[in-house]
């Protein structure tokens, strides 16, 4: 898609009022037309969840993944290695995402950074007038979040949050079931996260690696000196880049607690936990259990966050339970759900079916919608905000009153302070997007 031609899609846009006039369709499949534009995207961060955006976007039918890039040089050499093996071509690299952004034939970007990189990634993408998908968490803090939204509206760009069980066909099928009454009244959502997390020990410092861009891989984040217990996983764990486990697999979980109970962000949030197993250089909990309150719609989200020996809640280590009046639903990972009506518990209606959140973002480029979107950046903003909150109530040790409407802790300065962070120039998250 240059700058230099028009595309089908923008043509179709272009003549759909033509059409109209005309008395035919105005959403003109692209197939109508044979092959579409090719779709140049390129994956950024590639040593974790971009193995798996490399694949997905791969399968895709007129989609080229054209660009790697990654901070660690050694990492990105290699995977174009294995690129052009599997794929029997030659990938484009590149270690400082800028240049990726200045390359007119790139037409989306794929984030799959550590966490404190991705607000700012997206926002400079769009910017740029790239469509983007960014892994959850869509924001390294709640400030952030609300930038995302401000940049994706201002940029009119395409931003998908990479949560994919909203693709799901059976968990979409299953919040069909919450809103039309099966399990009747839904009053509280209960999201676990039961992950086997290992004592990480404590590396200390040491020299930057060769090939690695230590001062980029920190951007919006202070410096610090390099430790191996950071790169490449082990940054989960710390505050600077990480969220912990209710912002790492958690905020699957999130998202789907707030799409089943039809809520936004909460008024009252209580969290507690701690580190109990491994005497490590971890600062996040391996414990936390979080509660949100919603009084004004008389609904209640709980989170555990577990790790290591634990037992399973209705075959559940990681998913979702929802409390009706007349039953309850276990969803179990991205794609299953379980129903159980009555005093007797019997079985109700269930299902296992999956989807393609890969696909559904190219469909919504392609034809320049979001409301094609199952995973829209609003709702990364919010699951991304609920963890966030969470973890607030938690290092400060108190119950949290928060105004959902402007986005801010009532009359708590000190909380309001820990809801955006202090930015490294020329790293920094733009008040005004």
């Amino acid at each position: 898609m240059k700058d230099s031609s028009v595309s089908r899609r923008k043509f179709i846009q272009t003549t759909a009022l033509g059409t109209a006039a005309l008395g035919l369709p105005t959403l003109i499949p692209s197939s109508a037309f044979g092959a579409n534009d090719r779709l140049r995207v390129a994956v950024i961060g590639i040593n974790g969840r971009g193995k798996d955006h490399i694949s997905g976007f791969s399968k895709l039918e007129n989609v080229e993944v054209a660009t790697l890039c990654d901070v660690d040089n050694v990492v990105l050499q290699k995977s174009a290695t294995e690129f052009e093996t599997k794929y029997n071509r030659k990938v484009k690299t590149e270690q400082d995402l800028r240049r990726v952004y200045e390359d007119k034939d790139i037409d989306a970007v794929s984030i799959a950074t550590p966490n404190h990189w991705h607000a700012l990634a997206t926002i400079w993408a769009c910017q740029a007038g790239k469509d983007v998908y960014v892994e959850k968490p869509a924001c390294h803090n709640l400030f952030e979040g609300r930038k995302l939204v401000e940049a994706a509206t201002k940029y009119n760009r395409i931003v998908q949050h990479g949560v994919q069980l909203r693709s799901s066909v059976a968990i979409q099928e299953a919040i069909k079931h919450l809103r039309d009454g099966l399990i009747g009244k839904v009053y509280m959502a209960r999201g676990t996260v039961y992950k086997w997390r290992p004592d990480i020990g404590n590396l200390g410092n040491s020299p930057v690696p060769d090939g690695l861009n230590w001062d980029l891989w920190q951007g919006p984040a202070q410096t610090r000196p390099f430790s191996k217990n950071y790169v490449h996983y082990n940054w989960h764990w710390f505050w600077d880049y990480g969220n912990g486990d209710i912002g790492n697999q958690g905020i699957h979980e999130t998202d789907l607690c707030m799409w089943g109970l039809d809520v936004g962000l909460p008024e009252v949030i209580t969290s507690a936990g701690g580190k109990f197993l491994w005497n490590d250089c971890k600062e996040t909990p391996e414990v936390l259990t979080s509660t949100y309150h919603y009084p004004k719609q008389g609904k209640v989200i709980q989170f555990e966050v577990r790790p290591w020996m634990t037992n399973k809640e209705d075959g559940v280590e990681v998913g979702n339970i929802f409390y009706g009046d007349k039953g309850y639903m276990v969803i179990n990972g991205y794609s299953d759900y379980k129903t159980f009506l009555g005093r007797n518990r019997e079985p109700g209606p269930a299902r296992n079916a999956g989807g393609d959140h890969y696909k559904n973002f190219v469909d919504a480029v392609r034809a320049h919608d979001k409301k094609l979107l199952n995973g829209p950046i609003e709702t990364g903003h919010l699951a991304s905000s609920l963890a966030h909150l969470g973890n607030i109530s938690y290092r400060l040790g108190r119950t949290l009153h928060f105004d959902p409407q402007k986005e801010v802790f009532v009359n708590d300065k000190e909380a309001n302070a820990m809801l955006t962070r202090k930015y490294r120039a020329p790293y920094l998250v733009p008040t005004t997007v």
